[in-house]
């Protein structure tokens, strides 16, 4: 089946680009309620799977051993920017286990956040394995490890530690995962269907905090993010500045090539989508689209009228265009 179009940009009143992709949302037993373009599309949902990636952090009872607390488990699940909050809290973690940021096997980039990226360079410092985006997930995996005593080389595949992350991967996806490649940390990142995203974000919305092990991980892992939005990402983030529209009652996460998903616990549903273009303009409209849709986020309010209609503006400020809703995706 071929991708929908979803999200369109227009300049000068014509239309300029189309972005297709595909998205599910699923109810409260992994079933389809809608979807646009081919649920069955195998992807790679690159970071917008954190919280899968976190389910033995939580199960194997390391996250407890350690004493954990709600912010470093929704840290787990981050993609953030490199703010001095998300370094410092990376930094802690790793001294509260005896470890330091030469245990990382995450790698080194330049810190997303503008007022760090500045002060490292007036100090004429490198950035470090705690700049990464990933250093929340990398250090929720140096802890596994660590309870585990498996080795350091905590990425490869046949570790202990991936060992497990594929194992609930699979059975909360519901699928047999069709492969897996080495994502931007270096860690395995194992593909599935859009639906079979869908329907495991629909297994943490219905998670029950009395449930057994892997429903009380998956509860406890949606409510820290939904209280904990800046840690998942950070300032001007749709996931942070959705999240907070939304009172922290929906946990969202994105991912790179355009990947997102949604768990929503109050309508018990979960949703994926992938732009096939990989343009996160065009995912941050679709999904802020779908939330608004099936009524968890107000469409007037300005996370979500950022996000679309998002109009488009120079470097002088002067507007340019928009993006809309494709006709078919209304």
């Amino acid at each position: 089946m071929a991708a929908a179009e979803m999200a369109q940009l227009w300049r000068g009143g014509l239309l300029e680009s189309t972005h297709r992709g595909h998205a599910v949302i699923c109810d409260d037993t992994g079933a389809i309620v809608e979807s646009w373009g081919d649920a069955d599309r195998v992807i790679f949902p690159r970071s917008s799977c954190k919280m899968l990636q976190a389910l033995p952090l939580l199960e194997s009872g390391a996250a407890d051993a350690a004493s954990l607390s709600d912010a470093q488990v929704a840290f787990a699940c981050a993609s953030h920017q490199g703010e001095a909050l998300h370094v410092n809290m990376a930094r802690r973690w790793l001294g509260d286990l005896g470890l330091s940021e030469a245990d990382l096997r995450c790698g080194s980039h330049e810190p997303y956040d503008k007022t760090e990226r500045d002060r490292l360079i007036l100090g004429h410092e490198a950035p470090c394995q705690l700049h990464n985006n990933c250093s929340g997930k990398h250090s929720g995996f140096l802890t596994v490890t660590k309870h585990l005593k498996a080795g350091p080389e905590y990425v490869e595949l046949d570790h202990p530690l991936q060992k497990a992350v594929k194992a609930s991967f699979e059975e909360v996806t519901g699928e047999t995962s069709a492969g897996y490649g080495i994502d931007g940390c270096s860690a395995p990142n194992f593909a599935c269907s859009v639906h079979g995203l869908a329907r495991a974000m629909s297994a943490f919305a219905i998670a029950r905090e009395d449930g057994p092990v892997r429903e009380r991980a998956m509860h406890r892992l949606t409510r820290a993010m939904g209280a904990y939005p800046e840690l998942v990402a950070g300032q001007g983030r749709a996931c942070t500045e959705l999240m907070n529209a939304m009172g922290g009652k929906v946990a969202l996460k994105t991912g790179a090539e355009a990947v997102f998903v949604a768990i929503v616990p109050e309508k018990r549903l979960g949703i994926a989508l992938k732009i096939e273009d990989g343009n996160s303009r065009a995912s941050e409209a679709v999904l802020a689209a779908l939330l608004a849709r099936i009524g968890v986020l107000d469409a007037n309010h300005p996370a979500a009228q950022k996000r679309l209609p998002a109009p488009q503006t120079n470097c002088r400020g002067i507007r340019t265009g928009e993006m809309r809703l494709a006709e078919r995706f209304l």
